[in-house]
């Protein structure tokens, strides 16, 4: 089904899990998708698998943001670049890793976002946006000072681009995921001390899976949300919802 036919789509990111799986979503619906990363490795491999088009650069730096963005023709933007930091308390937290996070996680959805959508606009066509947030923008996670801090911040950006760019006809949204049990994840929200409780009040009682995450994404980019903008989504199993 070609539901995005001729609709050009950038995923950052899309060397990591939920980035890969929005790629593999997105071509097998026919959108014509860039893939994004600093990993060129995966990225040549999700090339082979899937014939797109990738692209290497730091999504955190103006200067490297600029030059791979300017001149595309987009429809769409997945923002997926993120990194989780380290697990902190306020006392005790590290101001560098702060730093990297809210430079990986918020600065970037900024400056992707800042020169996608000039490229959006100049196409005139309208389009989509989807940020990935997460669900600790939403509820306080302890150990999370930075990382919810740096999602609470992707949040207000996609609120305050929704206004700003909803004259352009182009939507804004964000989805905000419960964790995701993969091995990166899996050293802290593996242990029973830490994951068997957090379950217990999750109202579903499981994990989620990258499927699950791209899913609702490409959702929001398709003309099914045609008027929906500006939106925080749970993807939580109802956890936010306590």
């Amino acid at each position: 089904m070609d539901y995005f036919h001729g609709r050009t789509i950038l995923v950052t990111g899309a060397s990591g899990g939920i980035g890969g799986a929005t790629v593999r979503l997105l071509s097998g619906l026919g959108a014509t998708v860039i893939a994004a990363g600093r990993d060129e490795q995966k990225l040549a491999l999700l090339a082979d698998e899937l014939k797109v088009r990738t692209l290497a650069f730091d999504v955190s730096q103006e200067d490297a943001v600029r030059d791979a963005v300017e001149g595309l023709d987009l429809y769409g933007l997945v923002n997926s670049a993120g990194w989780g930091g380290a697990i902190e308390t306020p006392e005790n937290a590290d101001v560098e890793v702060f730093d990297k996070v809210m430079a990986t996680n918020a600065r970037s959805v900024m400056l992707v976002t800042k020169y996608a959508s000039r490229e959006m606009i100049r196409a005139g066509r309208g389009g989509a946006i989807v940020n990935v947030s997460s669900q600790a923008s939403l509820v306080g996670l302890k150990g999370h000072i930075a990382y919810g801090a740096s999602k609470a911040a992707v949040d207000s950006i996609t609120r305050v681009s929704a206004l700003e760019l909803g004259q352009y006809h182009i939507r804004v949204n964000s989805v905000n995921p419960t964790v995701v049990m993969t091995p990166m994840s899996a050293w802290y929200w593996g242990r029973p001390d830490v994951g068997e409780p957090y379950l217990e009040q999750m109202p579903l009682h499981q994990w989620a899976t990258e499927a699950d995450i791209a899913r609702p994404i490409v959702f929001l980019l398709s003309d099914a949300a045609a008027m929906i903008s500006g939106v925080n989504l749970p993807i939580d199993g109802g956890y936010t919802s306590r």
